[in-house]
């Protein structure tokens, strides 16, 4: 009953914040450069069309007026129609939201599984020629733009060695996509048997993964070795040193004292690979949600962007009330 009254509380927030999140971005929004009706009207337009192109899109009415009308359609499941698209914003993201999951979460998972030990390890032991190694890229891998990173990897990993496909997207075009269950190419693919379609998609993962990964990757290596060492040295550490417990039962304890920071940062890097998924889709032509804002902020398609960044927000709202609830379980003194 604890966790469930700590965990109602906290779902509270969500509306209020998400309301205050839908009200920035309208207005925000239509500052950026371009008039959607222009585009939409055409290049040789007459001021009549394009009035009536505005008067259509509801443009012309005061902008308070205008969000009372958004919120009104979101309350019914209307985010609005991509003009670029010609598909309501609805249909647009359940299309592309599972691309955009399947490569954050893949790459999240690799990060963690592959993050956590380097970082203990590296604060274990501090000497030698791969802790120094590892402390430089650690160092590096966060000032690295991702979009650049993906090109240099499909530079030299599809052009010059050639092991692995093409930014072409999810899949080879002579490969038949799956039935779609989860909407994760991979997954449907796993889930019914096709071993072609299968392999192609994971070859397809290969590159933008590990651009995210290395990138990202980094901020756990870092905070897991820091927080470690820290713990390392703690009072309760050097005393089970005393009492002559072996360096493994040092370290189990002083990494489940770590693990509040842990959860920190593992949110934190889900938040930010959602933010790096944008630049990346679009160099690998992904087809996710990220190249879907970034199509919409050129051709200044206002529904998609502002479901975009809704998206993004509750996102980043689901992480951190998961950090949260994983500090509820972790530490014993936090009351619900």
């Amino acid at each position: 009953m604890r966790f469930v009254r700590y965990a109602g509380k906290r779902l509270l927030f969500l509306l209020p914040q998400l309301l205050v999140v839908s009200f920035i971005v309208f207005f925000l929004i239509r500052l950026l450069p371009g008039d959607p009706a222009y585009l939409l009207a055409g290049q040789f337009a007459t001021p009549e069309r394009i009035a009536e192109v505005r008067h259509d899109l509801r443009l012309d009415l005061p902008l308070f007026e205008q969000y009372g009308i958004y919120l009104l359609n979101i309350l019914h499941r209307d985010f609005g129609n991509s003009w670029r698209t010609s598909q309501s914003v609805l249909t647009d993201v359940s299309q592309r939201l599972p691309a955009t999951l399947e490569l954050i979460i893949l790459s999240g998972l690799v990060s963690v599984l592959l993050g956590i030990p380097i970082g203990v390890w590296t604060a274990v032991r501090r000497k030698g020629i791969i802790d120094r190694l590892l402390f430089g890229y650690g160092m590096l891998a966060g000032s690295v733009p991702d979009f650049w990173l993906g090109l240099i990897l499909i530079f030299v990993f599809f052009s010059l060695l050639g092991w692995v496909p093409g930014p072409i997207g999810q899949l080879d075009p002579i490969v038949d996509a799956p039935p779609r269950v989860t909407g994760m190419i991979a997954v449907d693919a796993l889930l019914s048997g096709q071993w072609d379609t299968l392999q192609s998609a994971v070859a397809h993962l290969v590159l933008p993964v590990a651009t995210l990964t290395i990138v990202y990757m980094a901020l756990i290596i870092k905070n897991v070795r820091s927080t470690m060492q820290e713990m390392m040295r703690s009072e309760f550490v050097q005393y089970a040193r005393a009492l002559g417990l072996s360096p493994l039962m040092q370290v189990r304890y002083a990494l489940r004292n770590s693990m509040a920071a842990m959860v920190t940062v593992i949110g934190i890097m889900f938040w930010f690979m959602l933010g790096g998924a944008v630049l990346v889709e679009t160099v690998f032509s992904w087809d996710g949600l990220g190249q879907y804002a970034v199509e919409s902020v050129v051709n200044s398609d206002y529904a998609p962007l502002q479901a975009f960044v809704l998206i993004a927000a509750v996102f980043t709202m689901l992480v951190f009330l998961f950090v949260d609830l994983a500090y509820f379980l972790i530490d014993p003194r936090i009351k619900g």
